[in-house]
């Protein structure tokens, strides 16, 4: 894994020695005059001291796998679906900056475990590395190092809270796969202890093994440690479904450290969520928000809150356009809930938002014959599905009726998808593959609405950079050092630089910390859907 040495490093900073000029206005002045102003400010700060230090929050957004195409394809949808003009924009439109470089330390093409190293450690590393530098040894991150400082932090995340983007902020890995030691780092077993106040997502799954069923039933723990019950004893709050999710009253009900894992796995895209079931990304963000507020009031430091549209990845690695347009919906209803907390607050608060890579070589446009294409996408097409590929392939791998034929075409292609012009080919297909159908029925949306994918895997897409401060200076600052074309790693530097956090000194202290489990050759690997096994 040795790369080259501009991957391995965070950025340095040239310390320059500054000359200190006299204003011309002072040139001016006679020497008596210049006694007589130095001597006052001299007074003056014996009398006053230092000028309190400007309290800062950060909430910081990752919208995995989101490239700008994504953006165009959501805003035409919302657009078409709300009858709303052309120059209608999502909120995050109005926020945009910049745009990023996105490959690893390894490969042009990044995956989100590197991508969100770049960002919590401001470093280049290779392909699935969680928290370590190029040669696996862990490297301190942002939210480490804002902790240490005496900030609060929190994760907000819809796929597992042991996933790559919020692993890489609160653990440090030599493979993103290793997600039950994830989860030991994350509730505080590591040498820095607890770092994290705050946890919502899924991912309950690498909190208990299989023979524990106190939590729910779908354990995959490869130890016998039940490390929920580990966090309650050690004073986290847990929360584990809907109804105890309520009881927070969106953060104002919260006892810090909170730990709620609302799935064992993913929470459902929001295309399929049930509202009932499983709150939404905003509902996430605002309970974060508040509970943070609350815990920080009478401190002179803020809060680091990472919010993540998870799911966004998975529609594109799924090549669903229906599903894909409602994640990025759903993210910016979330985006636009956090920028209006910032604007009513007094503290200086910063909104960054970026994507660690783009996923599915998304375009909104096709070729669906050898003669040359019209100019035309579909978006009512999207909007008739009513279910994401991924729902719809589990229900049709549970049918257990006589006629899965008919189930199909009544069922899933004409109720769920809206559709009525399908071939027979098309319900062949469908028959013949029933237990893995979720890559055919997605096909079927997109070469209707015309909406093209170029790979189930990511690309090297630049990503756009959105930021928003509450205070004008701090927006400016924003603009000068994230405007334009940057690598991934100047975004993590940015933050760095701001906080004055010193991510070296971390480091050293997170430098012994156990980055593989104890028996990883024998280790059993358990990929999720998406991204294989690496």
């Amino acid at each position: 894994m040795a790369e080259d040495t501009q991957f391995l490093l965070p950025q340095e900073q040239k310390k320059q020695k500054k000359v200190v000029r006299l204003p011309k206005a002072f040139s001016r002045l006679n020497p008596r005059s210049i006694i007589v102003t130095v001597l006052a400010g001299f007074i003056s700060y014996q009398l006053f001291g230092h000028k309190k230090p400007t309290k800062k929050n950060i909430i910081f957004f990752v919208t995995d796998g989101m490239g700008p195409a994504s953006l165009s394809l959501t805003r035409s949808f919302r657009q078409f679906r709300d009858g709303l003009p052309i120059d209608d924009i999502l909120e995050l439109d109005k926020h945009l900056i910049g745009s990023s470089r996105t490959r690893s330390s390894s490969s042009l093409i990044t995956d989100s475990a590197a991508g969100a190293t770049a960002f919590s450690c401001a470093m280049k590393s290779y392909n699935s590395a969680i928290g370590v530098d190029p040669k696996e040894n862990p490297c301190g991150t942002l939210l480490e190092a804002l902790k240490l400082q005496g900030y609060f932090t929190g994760l907000v995340v819809t796929t597992r809270i042991t996933d790559a983007t919020p692993a890489a902020f609160s653990s440090h890995t030599s493979l993103r796969i290793y997600e039950d030691l994830i989860a030991q780092h994350q509730i505080g077993d590591y040498p820095l202890g607890r770092v994290v106040d705050l946890m919502i997502g899924g991912g309950r799954t690498h909190f208990y093994p299989p023979n524990d069923q106190k939590y729910g039933t779908r354990g995959s723990r490869q130890d016998d440690r039940n490390l929920i019950d580990e966090a309650i004893k050690d004073g986290w709050s847990y929360v584990g479904n809907r109804t105890e999710f309520d009881q927070l009253k969106l953060g104002e009900n919260v006892q810090l450290p909170l730990l709620a894992l609302l799935e064992d796995y993913d929470i459902p895209f929001d295309l399929d969520r049930d509202e009932t079931v499983h709150p939404s990304l905003e509902e996430e963000a605002l309970v974060a928000l508040n509970a943070l507020t609350e815990a920080t009031k009478d401190s002179d430091k803020g809060f680091f809150l990472l919010v993540e549209g998870s799911r966004i990845d998975h529609a594109g690695h799924n090549n669903d356009p229906a599903a894909q347009v409602r994640e990025v919906l759903a993210f910016d209803k979330a985006f636009k809930a956090v920028k209006d907390f910032a604007e009513n607050s007094d503290v200086e608060t910063i909104l960054i938002s970026t994507s660690d890579h783009e996923t599915g070589g998304l375009a909104t446009a096709r070729q669906i014959s050898p003669n040359y294409p019209e100019y035309i996408w579909y978006p009512e097409v999207l909007l008739n599905a009513k279910h994401s590929g991924e729902f719809l392939t589990k229900k049709i791998a549970n049918y257990d009726g006589d006629d899965l034929k008919t189930f199909i075409i009544e069922e899933i292609l004409k109720k769920d998808l809206g559709i009525k012009d399908f071939t027979d080919e098309e319900v062949d297909l469908l028959v013949k593959n029933k237990a893995n159908t979720h890559y055919i029925l997605n096909n079927i949306v997109s070469f209707r609405s015309q909406t093209g994918w170029s790979t189930h895997g990511h690309s090297a897409v630049d990503v756009n950079i959105y930021a928003y401060s509450n205070k004008k200076p701090t927006l400016f600052k924003l603009y000068e050092k994230l405007s334009g074309n940057h690598e991934n790693i100047e975004i993590g530097q940015f933050i760095a630089d701001h906080f004055d956090l010193d991510l070296e000194y971390v480091t050293d202290l997170v430098r012994d910390t156990q980055h593989k489990p104890k028996n990883f050759e024998a280790y059993k690997i358990e990929a999720d859907n998406y991204h294989g096994s690496n």
